[in-house]
């Protein structure tokens, strides 16, 4: 849950200068910048072959020969109470079909684009906001194959070419043992929230990242979850919040609680708050903040159209 203004971040610098907070949170720092051709270059697994001529969509479905997505709209509550959120149920061919793209095709810190933007740059018809790597310097970081990042420091979610899902922890592996093992793509945030379909004890009171610039994920939040219900069948959930009569947010354990229920086995939450965005068919999903306007985010997975 990040901070959304380089104002916000500048100003809650704590025992440095307003030089270095602006370096640290708010220039880019672009380690990679050309992340396709450094995937295409480094990559050694054969991705999925993406026919799109018998494709049809609606304005809550996708079928085609690789992915099917429905999504769905649920509204619990009234008033003050209000919970909004939405569902896309995802069945896909292959485990390579779901990727991911970094804002302007670029791997840093502070790089940053709207869901919707490096949606519609990648062509995706499907797409959530990531895990906002580019915040933090550390966490291992995989993207379609190829590593970009090897600084184990938390629980992390890994895909794996199979169409399994796993929760890892970072600091007993490496990137290269992850690739050589089959994984796809990985993010650095979480906490798990379910395994084995039961709702993890402990979850409301997991901080990630309490650093400078850091909001609390704890409380009622808008919020992004990834559940996995069995190899190649995904469910993504993006929570609207903080917009009173609209959608108040969730806690963790709600959160687990709509996952379980939605027949996941595992589940992890990833940067929610402003960042919370669903993307298909060409424009958002969601209302984020209730205000409609997307906060810029790192990086995204997606589903090419």
């Amino acid at each position: 849950m990040l901070i959304g203004s380089a104002s916000a971040l500048a100003l809650t610098a704590v025992g440095g200068s307003t030089a270095w907070a602006l370096d640290r949170f708010v220039l880019e720092h672009v380690a990679i910048s050309d992340a396709d051709s450094y995937e295409a270059q480094n990559s050694s697994t054969t991705t999925a072959t993406v026919d799109d001529s018998d494709a049809v969509t609606t304005d809550t479905s996708f079928e085609s020969d690789y992915a099917s997505i429905q999504i769905s709209t649920v509204v619990t509550g009234s008033g003050s109470d209000t919970v909004t959120y939405f569902v896309a149920d995802v069945v896909l061919s292959d485990a390579t079909v779901l990727r991911s793209a970094f804002a302007d095709n670029s791997f840093g810190e502070n790089i940053i684009d709207t869901t919707a933007s490096i949606a519609e740059q990648n062509g995706a018809v499907f797409a959530i906001n990531g895990d906002y790597y580019g915040f933090r310097d550390t966490g291992i970081v995989i993207r379609n194959g190829v590593a970009y990042r090897d600084e184990g420091a938390r629980e992390g979610l890994a895909f794996y070419t199979d169409g399994s899902v796993k929760v890892y922890d970072e600091t007993a592996t490496t990137a290269g043992e992850l690739v050589a093992a089959g994984v796809w793509n990985t993010l650095s945030f979480g906490p798990a929230i379910l395994a084995d379909g039961v709702v993890i004890d402990g979850i409301d009171e997991v901080e990630i990242d309490t650093n400078v610039g850091n909001h609390s994920i704890q409380g009622e939040q808008p919020r992004t979850a990834i559940g996995f219900v069995e190899d190649d069948h995904l469910l993504f959930v993006v929570v609207d919040g903080r917009s009173a009569g609209y959608s108040r947010g969730v806690t963790l354990p709600e959160l687990a609680a709509i996952l379980k229920g939605l027949g996941a086995r595992i589940a992890y939450n990833i940067d929610g708050g402003g960042s919370s965005t669903m993307f298909f068919d060409g424009g958002l999903v969601n209302n984020p903040l209730g205000k409609g306007k997307e906060r810029g985010t790192s990086d995204i997975l997606y589903v090419q159209g």
